[in-house]
Formats: C-alpha cells, structure tokens, sequence
C-alpha cells in the first residue's frame, strides 16, 4: 500500500478569482497536496459516501464552458483492451456500449502483441458514433502506425520508432515506473497516469478486498458500497503519479511530449469465488484458471460453510465486478482538442498536445482550456517565443485548487475557477487542477505544457 511517510501541511493561499497573479508576488506550495488517507481508509463507507456527495455536488456547481475557437473536446480513452489475452476480460461489442454510456468519443485500442495476429486488423473507424484507433501495448510502448508493421514490430528501437510514426503514425512511453530512465528521442509522448500502476503499488487493498467476499457481512457491505458509490470505491487507489510527472517534467525541458492517460482497462478485476467442497472455496478473478485461485479452506475461515450450504462443487458462489469498462472510463479520461472527430485529426491533435488528462468521476473536465493570450496565441501543447506582455489564461468549470507549474516546479497556486498569469521568463509551463473531496485534495485536471522558449 502507497503511504506518503513524511505529510508536507497544505499553506495553499486563498485568493479572489479575479486577482492577476504577477509571477514575482507568491510563493507557491512546492510539493503536491499530500494524500490524507489511505486507499484502504478511502474504501469504508463513511468516506465513499462523502466523497460521493462531495462529487454530486461539484458536478451540480459546475458551469459550461465554451469550446476553443475552431476545436471540440473529445473524449477520450487511450491503452484499451478487449478480446486481446487470456487476462483479459472483456469485449469489444462491451467496449463500444460502456463507451456510449459514458460519453467517450475514441477509443485507442491497445491490444497485446500476439504475433502472427496483426493488431490493426481489429475494430478501426466509426463504429455506432465511437471513433476506434487500432493499436498495440509492444516493446514497453503503446504504437499507433498509420499501417500494419507486424513485419517490422521487432526492430531495434530507434527503428521501430521511425518505422511507427512514419505517416502519421503515434507512439508512447508506456509503465514508465518500470523505465523512469528511457530515452524519449522520437517518441510523441509518454503515460503520465497509468490506472494499473495505482493498483499494482496498492495490492494490500485488493487482497483486503478480496477478503471481504468469504466474510457474509463484509461481502453484504461491499455489495451495498458497490451499488451506491462505485466510482468512489474504484478511485480509493488514484494517488497522484510523482514519478510518471517528474519523468515527464524533466524531459519536456528537451523536447514536446503529449502526456496522456493510460486506463489500461481489460474488465478483468472481477473477483469471484467458487466451490471446491463444502470445507474449501477458491478465491480469485474472472480471468483467472482454477489452478490459479487461492485455495481457503474453513478451519481458517469458518464461515465457508455458510457460503457453501446448498451448493455442490464447481458452483461460482460470488461474483464482484469491480471494473466494468463504464467505470474505468469514468475514472479517467484523455481530453482531446480536435476541429472535428476522425482519425487523422485525433492522430494530429496528440503529435500537437493538443489534450488535456482528467479524472472526470470527481467533476466532468470538459471544456477546461489553458491559453497563452494575444497576440501570440498558443494553446496546450503549443511551441511559441517568450515576448514582454504575455499572460497564461486557465478556465475550469467549477472551482479548485490550481497549481500552475514551470519547468517542473509550482510557481503559484490559488483557489478559483480561473487563472490569469503574466509571464515573466521563458519556460515549460503547465497546470493542474485539485479538487477537495471528503476532506482531502485529490486531483483532477493534468494539461499538457504551453512551450515558451
């Protein structure tokens, strides 16, 4: 389980919304706003239910923006699996339906590499309103080629590269917690939020999770927290990612790179349980064999018998889904500023920056925007000169603390729904976006930097 060891207090500085921020007048709260409790502290229901009301009434303050001259939000969800491996869960028919519902417009498949099967020979283009964007999670990367390269997959990396974006073809650092020190010559970009690195660094939870399904009471509590709160108890696990941000920060010092999303969703984090006799149950997920789930037996955990009563081996006793795609798609989401919804567009919008990360369950991020203001107008992920006179213009739709970063460190920082800053020196210069549920600031809204040289 994460644990912040050594709490930094949060000396954030109330200011009107109206107030201009001179970039020699505050001094800002260097590090992020520290994690107030423990996912596992987050699971109980007194807190998802706080958190849910807390949710409930941001989405209900706020305020509709509109749109960048010329552009759309489009959102959208990027390492997406369906039909792709044996962990795995679930479809692509499953995919595009929780898409709707959630309001996605694209989704960039990210299939496993499984050769000889050629992952742009899957879902491509409009399918019932959703835009999909054929691609692979290979090599440590997610690779959108323009085409297929299956006969090039396995080149040597400056040529796979090359090989990937030649057109208009897309390529990302992917589970940068295993590679902080990849090089990023030639690639668009990197995850700087990866769903499966929170889970992974946190599986204390998951095992106490799945616990709670041999216990009737617990398993009746969870049952209950599922229903009404499941995108709190789904969020227990975000922390903010210090180490993707700090990779990401310090490289955009040498170059642009568009940071995006990863929701690395499979629908495979489906806990169930099954008979083995009446003295034995076996615990695991959807995915998994029946040589692969733990074994428990009732000397340790005698309420076994209550669950198995009635029942005669092989019976699945319990089935908690705790990822169906809707929810992942809730819990974060790449906003992607495009002048209409086609690939080549989508395509062009991520090589530009044009995007913005949000975790759209707290509060629904679109139409946020951070501008660079006349005459020299840039928006995210825009190169432009550093001139006397510019200021940096940030629009949310509802209030929240905003810390504005250059070159990796915060500068400012104040609670509003908008942010106006005159520029004093060239620089990378990006925002942030936290908002207080239950008590604690989580965050919201990553952009991608302005460049200022």
């Amino acid at each position: 389980m994460q644990l912040y060891l050594t709490p930094v207090p949060w000396k954030g500085l109330a200011i009107t919304a109206s107030l201009t921020l001179l970039s020699s007048s505050l001094l800002a709260q260097t590090n992020p706003p520290v994690k107030k409790y423990s996912s596992l502290e987050r699971m109980k229901t007194v807190h998802l239910r706080a958190a849910h009301e807390d949710a409930e009434r941001l989405q209900a303050a706020r305020r509709s923006l509109p749109p960048l001259p010329g552009l759309h939000d489009y959102k959208a969800i990027i390492h997406a699996h369906a039909d792709d491996s044996d962990h795995t869960g679930g479809t692509r028919p499953e995919m595009l339906a929780d898409a709707k519902k959630a309001g996605v417009h694209v989704i960039m498949l990210t299939d496993h590499l499984r050769p000889p099967r050629d992952f742009m020979e899957g879902w491509r283009g409009m399918h019932d309103g959703v835009l999909f964007i054929p691609g692979s999670e290979a090599l440590g990367f997610l690779v959108f080629p323009a085409n297929s390269m299956m006969d090039r997959i396995h080149q040597a990396r400056a040529q796979l590269i090359a090989s990937v974006t030649e057109s208009n073809g897309l390529i990302f650092l992917s589970h940068c917690e295993e590679r902080l020190d990849h090089p990023m010559d030639g690639l668009n970009g990197m995850e700087i939020y990866n769903r499966h690195w929170d889970a992974k660094k946190d599986m204390a939870s998951m095992i106490v999770l799945a616990f709670k399904l041999i216990d009737p009471p617990q398993l009746a509590e969870l049952q209950e927290n599922l229903r009404l709160y499941p995108d709190e108890l789904l969020a227990s696990q975000v922390t903010y990612p210090q180490d993707y941000i700090g990779k990401w920060d310090k490289d955009t010092q040498k170059r642009r790179l568009t940071g995006i999303a990863a929701n690395d969703c499979h629908h495979n984090s489906v806990f169930v349980v099954k008979m083995q006799d009446e003295e034995t149950i076996l615990i695991g997920t959807s995915v998994d064999k029946d040589s692969g789930l733990r074994k428990v037996t009732a000397a340790s955990r005698p309420a076994i018998r209550e669950l198995t009563k009635g029942h005669k081996p092989g019976d699945t006793l319990i089935r908690v889904d705790l990822d169906p795609y809707y929810r992942t798609f809730r819990g974060v989401t790449t906003h992607i500023l495009a002048p209409e919804l086609t690939e080549n567009t989508v395509r062009a919008a991520l090589q530009q920056g044009h995007a913005f990360i949000s975790h759209d369950w707290m509060c629904d991020a679109t139409g946020f925007s951070f501008v660079l203001s006349a005459p020299d107008k840039a928006i995210m992920g825009d190169e432009a000169k550093f001139t006397a006179g510019q200021k940096l213009l940030a629009q949310f739709p509802v209030a929240c603390h905003i810390r504005l970063i250059q070159d990796g460190k915060a500068i400012a920082d104040q609670e509003s729904d908008h942010l106006e800053y005159a520029v004093g020196a060239p620089g990378i210069y990006r925002v942030e976006g936290w908002l207080k549920v239950d008590g604690e600031d989580r965050p919201w809204i990553y952009s991608n930097p302005i460049y200022l040289r």
